[in-house]
């Protein structure tokens, strides 16, 4: 019996009826405790008149009372009065979904926008064990402030009279309509309401989880979108059965305006098996935000996306015919001629306002070739994680991966592994905040087997470990072999078991390192090959590694785990990574190859001033020069010029006159810092010619041949600095459990080196001050890198510099300013004082450096920098996507 305005429930006062079905009466109500105005949800008899579910309803209602969401219904309290059961409820103003979509299709901004509300909405529920079970538009209320999501979980209880007859489930009972509903519904509309919007496997009898959730969602975005029910029938019967079989049309042929990732993600959405479709709301949340944050890449129709860039359109339709072709190689043709396979190459460009990372650690294709993963760097300086479809013109940011490096893909191409902060992480492509798995304080690479295994280096020198992709504590599975002279194990790459993994030694031997095989349940390997840089594993069955400067492929029996066959040249190897003996290129199970374009860009000198300007170019003969270091009267500067992608060699350059001299003779893959004599008399340079990169001194002059000062298994010896009184060398050396710490080597004596700053955390770019009484360094203790100052010789009194994140940290001759290399590309100016007591300023901009900057360094005085950048017009990075490259192989 409907009741009368001026009721009172409890503190409740009715005020006027908003709405009556068959399944109760929804009233406006004043609470009159607190003043204000809520909604008043009347419950059927039935339910009243049956304890177990009154008792099951209640315990459910307050579970949903907990739900504090903006896009969510709230529910304030549960009453029973005189044989009445209600509920009360937010009070909402606006309009069902339902009543909006009876006036046409919404916008596709208002539907971007409402869907990822009601996605965040679901998301909050089903962490707290909730699951909605019956959402519908009409169940979706649109308000000033957005979507609101009513009558979560109270669909749960079911009608008395299928439980009374034992029988299965039928279609959930709504147990409180819409607050503000003004229309009722006939039992026959909910019925079929209902079921359109219900799951096959909520069909079928089986009980529904978040993931029937997300197949409502799904039709109620189509719904949105279309102005049309994604499925529909003539009867009930008829109407299952299309649930249960067919595939609604794809939105784009609705409504040609529709984005493109949109139509993707309803499409996921409606997959009959659960497991095919989006597994948490929260990845439909940040796909959706992402589309609509995408503006004129991700946001506007195909159709508009091609007129801006047609040519790249082009490329990537031709991109995703071919992935397919290859995909349906083995299936039969019936009269019809073999085309002949040729390989299609084409390039990828950094998304819109940001710039590729050039390292070819930083970009991956996916296992089943259909996605490549890579870091980009944006205006502001910071590196994410992007992805980007083949056949798909838009790239997706990854949420949270900021500082990310060396991605790595899940088996199932799913997932991405990478490092960023000190840890090993993981992030859902669908969506998803990533997850720390376990430190990993100064990785060199990662692999994720099929069987739920990360393999990874955790730290520049020492072993390789293992950990479940789900997170835990890490475990060694190989370490270096002190026999054979091993410092580090790193790079490590699964073969298609998901048991046995390649990996690289160091330190290289002739420029070449030994690659090996191991095991995820055994500390056995097997050395397999040498190579100029970690191989990977390519489909249908080789190795692609770096040979005498070129990218090379070559047969590997998985069963034997040897290289078999002849090797076949591939093209110039790319430009090598900054992770010594990582890879250079990664390949798919179906014929993508993917790497940085190959080839070294010719560089320039300039000088620029404290503002960033360029004042003057170096006139120097064409080639390309990387990085530099100044003498200390600014008038010569030593360069690494390189000759190839595994050959560098050290040159003298009188800057007045712009005339360069060859100044080291023995080529080396890397030189490291160069460091000059307080006097500018003499240079000190790491080379690893020899194996590991030992320290040498030589005359600045050239003459003389090059000394060695320090030589020891360590794999890396990084000079930081001749000190200001000439008697020591500073250098920076990774240790397996420290990681890596400050030394001080003696320029007289026995030349045994001197511990200054161990600790367990990674202390690099030690500097000290003019006056010799400070020393400059990068710590991360602190999570990121950041500058700071402690005494010396004797470290003790510590104080911060940088605020901001930075590297590295150089001083002005005068000892009153120190200047910031900032972890976002920045340049700063800090005003210190070193005397009686150290103190600094603020840091102030400079300038910022280029993304393409291949060499930095400032002049004593700190009034200019001298850079080398790319000489001319270079072209931006890109990534260089090989398709079916096994065809361009020449006969073996």
């Amino acid at each position: 019996m409907p009741l009368t305005p001026g009721t009172r429930l409890g503190p409740y006062e009715l005020l006027e009826p908003l709405g009556a079905g068959g399944m109760g009466e929804v009233y406006k109500a004043r609470d009159t405790r607190l003043d204000r105005t809520v909604a008043i949800k009347v419950l059927p008899q039935h339910l009243s008149a049956t304890p177990d579910l009154r008792a099951r309803f209640e315990r459910e209602a307050r579970a949903v009372s907990s739900l504090n969401h903006p896009h969510i219904c709230t529910l304030y309290d549960v009453g029973h009065q005189d044989g009445v059961d209600f509920l009360v409820m937010e009070h909402i103003e606006g309009e069902t979904l339902a009543a909006r979509l009876e006036k046409g299709t919404l916008p596709i901004p208002e539907v971007l926008r409402y869907a990822a509300e009601i996605a965040d909405a679901l998301d909050k529920a089903h962490r707290q064990g909730m699951v909605h079970r019956d959402l519908k538009p009409s169940n979706v209320m649109l308000t000033k402030s957005g979507a609101k999501l009513l009558d979560f979980g109270l669909a749960r209880v079911m009608g008395p009279n299928a439980a009374a007859a034992g029988s299965s489930p039928g279609p959930s009972v709504l147990l409180s309509q819409t607050p503000t509903l003004a229309t009722p519904l006939t039992g026959a509309g909910m019925i079929v309401g209902t079921f359109q919007y219900m799951a096959p496997e909520q069909l079928e009898g089986k009980e529904a989880d978040a993931r029937s959730d997300i197949w409502a969602f799904g039709a109620t975005v189509y719904e949105m979108a279309t102005g049309r029910k994604a499925f529909e029938g003539n009867s009930q019967a008829s109407l299952i059965a299309s649930v249960l079989k067919e595939q609604p049309r794809p939105i784009s042929e609705i409504q040609p305006l529709t984005p493109p990732g949109l139509d993707r993600i309803v499409q996921r959405c409606l997959a009959k098996d659960p497991d095919d479709r989006w597994q948490t709301a929260r990845d439909l949340a940040h796909e959706l935000k992402w589309i609509a944050d995408a503006g004129s890449k991700a946001g506007v129709p195909a159709p508009l996306v091609a007129r801006r860039k047609s040519r790249e359109r082009l490329a990537w339709v031709a991109a995703a015919v071919a992935v397919i072709g290859l995909a349906s190689a083995t299936v039969p043709r019936v009269m019809q001629p073999r085309a002949e396979r040729r390989v299609m190459r084409f390039s990828v460009m950094a998304p819109e306002n940001a710039t590729f990372s050039a390292d070819p650690l930083n970009s991956v294709i996916s296992p089943d070739g259909n996605q490549l993963a890579f870091v980009a760097t944006d205006s502001s300086g910071t590196s994410r994680i992007w992805v980007r479809p083949l056949e798909s013109l838009a790239p997706q940011l990854l949420a949270g991966t900021e500082n990310a490096g060396a991605p790595f893909w899940s088996p199932d191409s799913r997932s991405i592994g990478f490092f960023a902060d000190g840890k090993l992480k993981k992030v859902a492509i669908g969506g998803g905040a990533p997850e720390v798995l376990c430190d990993a304080p100064d990785p060199r690479g990662g692999a994720w087997s099929k069987s739920g295994l990360i393999v990874f280096a955790p730290v520049a020198t020492g072993p390789l470990m293992k950990v479940s992709a789900e997170g835990g504590e890490p475990t060694e599975i190989l370490k270096p072999d002190s026999t054979r002279h091993e410092t580090a194990l790193r790079w490590p790459e699964f073969l298609p078991d998901g048991k046995h993994f390649l990996f690289v030694s160091l330190p290289a031997h002739q420029g070449v390192f030994d690659v090996s095989v191991g095991s995820v349940d055994s500390r056995d390997r097997k050395r397999v090959m040498t190579s100029g840089a970690a191989p990977v594993y390519a489909g249908p069955g080789d190795l692609i590694f770096v040979r005498n400067g070129r990218l090379t492929a070559q047969p590997f029996d998985l069963g034997a785990l040897k290289v078999v066959g002849q090797p076949a040249i591939l093209g110039e190897a790319p430009p090598g990574s900054s992770g010594v003996g990582a890879r250079v290129a990664s390949a798919s199970a179906n014929g993508v190859l993917a790497h940085p374009a190959a080839g070294f860009p010719n560089t320039q000198m300039v000088w620029m001033d404290r503002s960033g300007k360029p004042r003057a170019t170096v006139p120097l003969p064409p080639g390309r020069y990387e990085s530099l270091s100044l003498s200390p009267d600014a008038q010569r500067v030593v360069v690494e010029r390189r000759g190839s992608a595994t050959s560098l060699d050290l040159w003298m350059v009188d800057l007045a006159r712009g005339l360069s001299t060859r100044f080291t003779f023995t080529p080396s893959s890397r030189f490291g810092q160069m460091v000059w004599s307080p006097d500018g008399s003499r240079l000190a340079f790491n080379s690893n010619h020899a194996g590991p990169a030992d320290i040498y001194r030589k005359p600045a002059d050239g003459s003389g041949d090059e000394e060695v000062v320090y030589q020891s298994s360590a794999q890396f010896k990084n000079l930081d600095q001749w000190s200001p009184d000439g008697r020591n060398l500073v250098f920076e050396q990774p240790d397996p459990v420290t990681g890596w710490d400050l030394w001080l080597l003696p320029m007289e004596g026995e030349h045994k080196p001197i511990p200054y700053l161990h600790s367990r955390f990674n202390e690099n770019s030690g500097i000290i001050s003019p006056d010799g009484h400070w020393m400059s360094y990068s710590s991360d203790e602190s999570g990121r890198n950041e500058v700071y100052v402690q005494s010396f010789p004797t470290p003790g009194n510590k104080y911060q510099v940088s605020t901001g994140g930075a590297f590295a940290a150089l001083w002005a001759k005068n000892g009153n300013e120190m200047i910031l290399v900032g972890i976002d590309g920045t340049i700063l100016s800090v005003d210190v004082q070193t005397t009686p007591t150290f103190r600094a300023g603020t840091p102030r901009l400079l300038f910022r450096l280029r993304p393409d900057l291949a060499g930095f360094t400032m002049a004593a005085d700190a009034q200019r920098f001298l850079v080398t950048v790319p000489a001319g017009q270079a072209a931006p990075a890109s990534i260089t996507l090989e398709l079916d490259w096994p065809a361009g192989l020449k006969k073996r």
